[in-house]
């Protein structure tokens, strides 16, 4: 071939080149437009859910290492405070048992709600950005993923129709318990995976039927799958969020039974392949959660009991009519009717009542929605608690929560967040109503179907959350001062201590990346009476005196009793260094007071430090 015809021939490869490829990635692009076009409203009312949740913490965004939510700042600080310890599983630090905190006995944070699966997904954010920025990323992540989880299911598997599911959806993440619920309790609120688990029971179920699938080696592998999917779902969840896990495997076991009773043909069609492989799946979690469970009621720092009293933590009949307060048709008076902002979880408004109602009615010969009613009802009245309370009496009305009382696990479950199991139930029976209303109704019915619901939900749509400032963590810890005087993993001792009604200065340790150790502390341990739960510790001796002062201003009279005891605290804390803010209420009585117990203090930037 002459050089001509051979520079002819690749000038045409060149020019061939680039054609071919055009050619291939063409269907590529073609499948992705496709796509996009076929789901682009699926990802609109997903985007929405996301900005939506955005708008409702927008307080928190400006500054969220110095906002807070102003209704429950204290929980907050918890959760930083597990955020930070949680991300040091990334550095290879981590176990169930945490010395970080109550030092030197540490605490259990299966007995805690450490929310460890959310902490190490986070952790990133927290190691770069602070466990503030981290933290509203979860409080609106919990309600945007959560919305987004059963918007899919609701149209993946029930098929409804997308308008219809975005209501259904937005309902199960915006509801007011849901929002109430974000007053710093994201362990709560974290239900983003409850959609999967609840779609995993049902392909199980799918899958067991010998009308819709023929049994054979296909179908078993697929329930195999779905058991092994089951398992790992199982798994995660009981580390982000136990109490949602539990009330979770309790609906679906109540909806089981119920859906027995008005279907019993199909239950008995099913039963056999679908109990095999529920347990299959029961047995891999057991497997896999064998240890944590042991370490939660058994292990270092268990505790026997519930901290809390169902007696107080028992929902008020009289709230179940009444609008919340954070919903914008709500009213700060209603907040009697519950015990704190956080626990707004029967607020449903009597508009939702009667319409729910109304729902029933209309779909009353579906055997799904025959199942979810009793459950719901069953649902509610255990939300009153062991003795009916009624516009903030109690009576001596009795209620099922007394059969569960001082059982081990189950008194764990407030009794009042057994309501936040008719959010779901609700939702489904809305998704029902409309989507049938869209298909098979015309004209004034349709209409009214869907006004009806709108209007029902309208008067209790959220609010955003309530956000304020709060006091700046010491430049002394910012800026890494705090290593002149405290190593790595040593025990920094923050003046006053912190406790579960002021613990504040934990900031100090999560802005740290809870890199020193503290005393004390907010956390649920073994030292009420007998080794019973309590929330946090004993004080020492020094730390009851040092919170002392800082409470009254009183400097006392030091004598040779509290320097011996001020020695033997320290040797019991292990501390290296004790710290005191400049910014510390009463500074200047508590500074003289350390002056006597432990010699001058040093002044470094914004806090006095005293090596131990």
């Amino acid at each position: 071939m002459t050089s001509t015809a051979r520079a002819a021939q690749e000038a045409d490869l060149d020019q061939a080149a680039p054609d071919d490829a055009a050619e291939a990635t063409e269907p590529r692009r073609n499948r992705w437009a496709v796509w996009f076009r076929r789901y682009r409203p699926d990802l609109a009312i997903c985007l929405l859910f996301i900005l939506f949740s955005g708008w409702l913490t927008h307080g928190l965004w400006p500054d969220p290492t110095n906002r807070t939510l102003a209704l429950n700042p204290e929980d907050q600080t918890l959760i930083e405070w597990f955020l930070a310890n949680d991300a040091r599983l990334l550095l290879g630090d981590f176990g169930l048992v945490s010395d970080r905190l109550n030092a030197p006995d540490g605490f259990n944070l299966m007995v805690n709600a450490t929310i460890i699966v959310p902490g190490l997904i986070l952790a990133p954010i927290t190691l770069t950005l602070g466990t503030g920025t981290s933290f509203a990323l979860l409080v609106a992540g919990n309600l945007a993923f959560t919305s987004i989880g059963w918007y899919l299911l609701y149209t993946r598997t029930l098929g409804a129709h997308r308008l219809a599911a975005a209501i259904g959806a937005a309902f199960c993440g915006f509801a007011p318990g849901m929002i109430s619920q974000s007053n710093s309790h994201p362990h709560i609120t974290a239900q983003w995976l409850v959609p999967a688990l609840v779609w995993c029971v049902v392909r199980m179920v799918q899958l067991s039927d010998p009308h819709r699938h023929t049994p054979g080696r296909a179908t078993n592998r697929r329930l195999v799958a779905i058991s092994i999917a089951l398992a790992t779902l199982v798994s995660i969840q009981l580390f982000v969020g136990e109490e949602v896990l539990f009330l979770t495997a309790v609906t679906l076991a109540l909806l089981t039974i119920a859906y027995a009773v008005v279907a019993p043909a199909f239950v008995r069609r099913v039963l056999p392949r679908f109990s095999l492989a529920l347990l299959a799946a029961a047995g891999l979690a057991a497997a896999v959660l064998a240890y944590p469970l042991w370490m939660q009621f058994a292990g270092p720092q268990s505790v026997p009991n519930g901290v809390f009293s169902p007696d107080y933590f028992s929902a008020d009949l009289a709230s179940y009519p009444v609008i919340s307060p954070l919903s914008i048709g709500g009213l700060p008076d209603s907040a009697r009717l519950s015990t704190g902002p956080s626990e707004y979880n029967t607020f449903l408004g009597l508009p939702l009542l009667l319409v729910v109602a109304g729902c029933t009615w209309w779909l009353r010969r579906k055997p799904l929605v025959l199942a979810i009613v009793p459950v719901g009802l069953l649902a509610a009245w255990l939300s009153l608690g062991p003795r009916v309370v009624l516009d903030g009496v109690r009576t001596e009305i009795w209620a099922p929560y007394e059969l569960l009382r001082n059982k081990p696990v189950i008194e764990g479950a407030l009794p009042m967040r057994f309501a936040l199991v008719l959010i779901p139930l609700i939702a489904a029976l809305l998704v029902l109503a409309l989507d049938r209303a869209s298909r098979t109704e015309t004209g004034p019915s349709r209409l009214l179907v869907s006004t009806a619901i709108i209007a029902a939900l309208l008067p209790i749509a959220p609010a955003p959350l309530p956000a304020t400032t709060r006091t700046p963590v010491p430049t002394f810890i910012t800026a890494g001062h705090w290593r002149q005087c405290v190593p790595s993993d040593g025990v920094l001792v923050p003046v006053p201590l912190p406790t579960p009604k002021e613990p504040d200065v934990m900031r100090w340790a999560s802005a740290a990346n809870a890199e020193f150790r503290l005393p004390e502390g907010f956390f649920i341990a073994p030292y009420g009476a007998q080794g019973r739960a309590s929330m946090g510790t004993y004080k020492q001796p020094t730390s009851a005196l040092l919170a002392e002062v800082a409470k009254t201003g009183q400097v006392p009279v030091i004598d040779r009793g509290h320097l011996d005891q001020a020695a033997r605290d320290v040797a019991f804390w292990d501390a290296s260094c004790m710290v005191l803010a400049e910014s510390q209420p009463n500074a200047t009585p508590l500074r003289e007071t350390l002056n006597a117990l432990f010699g001058p203090g040093i002044r470094v930037a914004d806090a006095w430090t005293w090596r131990v």
